[in-house]
């Protein structure tokens, strides 16, 4: 195999849930294109790479001048509430429900889906010192109900409260999907639709 076609394929294997053959089928395919096209991605990454900064409250990547990104600057948003999660996907998700009016903060993954060597990656640090210096009555760890999601909101919980941090700590409620059919729930969900009943 090309020197070029294995650099290029190491390279999409590093992105999210991107394996070998997934990485090979990219280079394959990108290796099938017309010169416009290639030369249209590379200018749209170089571009994402120049525009695109990531905030230096929340960690949410965004486009603009500014070192805080449009949602922390924003003076209607609420300034007591903190959402913590694990993903830019994740904040977005939320943002669309246009449920949640609060601030955000993306924690860069969860404990178990890191390589040792990455476990530095998650912000916990950077978390503590965000909550550390704002009057939260409120944070909402709002991390996906995996094993990881649910190892990551019990280390992040803990540091919470290591600093002193005397508000609520709260987490998605979680339970039967909306149009579900208790005949196929897990045991699992249903334990949690009974518990987070209202």
């Amino acid at each position: 195999m090309s020197s070029s076609i294995e650099k290029l394929k190491e390279i999409f294997r590093k992105f999210p849930t991107v394996g070998h053959r997934t990485a090979m089928r990219f280079v394959y395919y990108l290796a099938k294109q017309p010169k416009e096209d290639i030369n249209e991605l590379v200018t749209a990454i170089l571009q994402l790479q120049k525009s695109v900064k990531i905030c230096q409250m929340c960690f949410n990547p965004f486009e603009g001048h500014d070192l805080v990104c449009p949602i922390c600057q924003n003076p209607g948003r609420n300034k007591n509430i903190l959402c913590v999660v694990e993903k830019e996907a994740d904040l977005q998700s939320i943002e669309n429900t246009k449920k949640y009016n609060g601030l955000y903060f993306v924690l860069g993954g969860t404990l178990l889906m890191m390589r040792k060597e990455d476990i530095g990656k998650l912000r916990i640090e950077e978390l503590k010192g965000r909550i550390s210096k704002a009057t939260f009555s409120e944070i909402i760890l709002a991390l996906n109900p995996t094993p990881e999601g649910i190892a990551t909101s019990v280390l992040a919980e803990r540091n919470i409260k290591e600093i002193g941090f005397t508000g609520k700590i709260t987490h998605l409620a979680r339970g039967i999907p909306m149009g579900g059919e208790l005949e196929y729930a897990d045991d699992e969900t249903l334990q949690s639709a009974f518990d987070g009943r209202k």
